[in-house]
């Protein structure tokens, strides 16, 4: 009788466990003013432990999808790719059984803009995907909104 208790109580709390919602990535947006008209946007993903995001850079579109920055305002000019700054991890993935770019803990990516004089404000939609050792979750967008100062 103690077994069965004990099993009916492990599966109770493996159902609540699956009926919560994993998010192990926080995002923060800012700008940076760089000169008139000109910004760094700086897009940091915080990771919990054990999770991993992907470069925007990967060698093949066979593994997991690249993180991608999509800006939605109009009136924007890129100046050059993208950069990314973190704790990167460069090698091959057991997962995805090829040689990948992630990071872990904490990535900064940084896209430097011009921008029309006047405007106050950059939205968009950073898309990643995250995975740890044991699984992946899905493709995820995270829309925000950049005051401009």
């Amino acid at each position: 009788m103690k077994y069965f208790l004990l099993g009916i109580l492990s599966f109770l709390a493996a159902s609540a466990l699956s009926a919560q919602k994993i998010e192990p990535v926080k995002w923060n947006f800012s700008a940076n003013k760089i000169a008139d008209n000109e910004y760094d946007l700086v897009l940091t993903a915080n990771l919990q432990k054990g999770w991993f995001i992907y470069s925007q850079y990967l060698e093949s579109e066979d593994g997991p999808v690249p993180t991608s920055i999509e800006l939605s305002t109009p009136a924007i000019e890129l100046v050059g790719k993208a950069t990314e700054d973190g704790h990167k991890k460069e090698g091959h993935d057991p997962i995805f059984d090829m040689n990948l770019v992630k990071y872990s803990q904490q990535v900064k990516f940084i896209q430097r803009i011009k921008v029309a004089p006047g405007l106050k404000q950059i939205d968009g939609d950073v898309m990643f995907m995250t995975c740890d050792d044991n699984m992946c979750l899905p493709p995820t967008a995270t829309p925000f909104a950049i005051i401009l100062e």
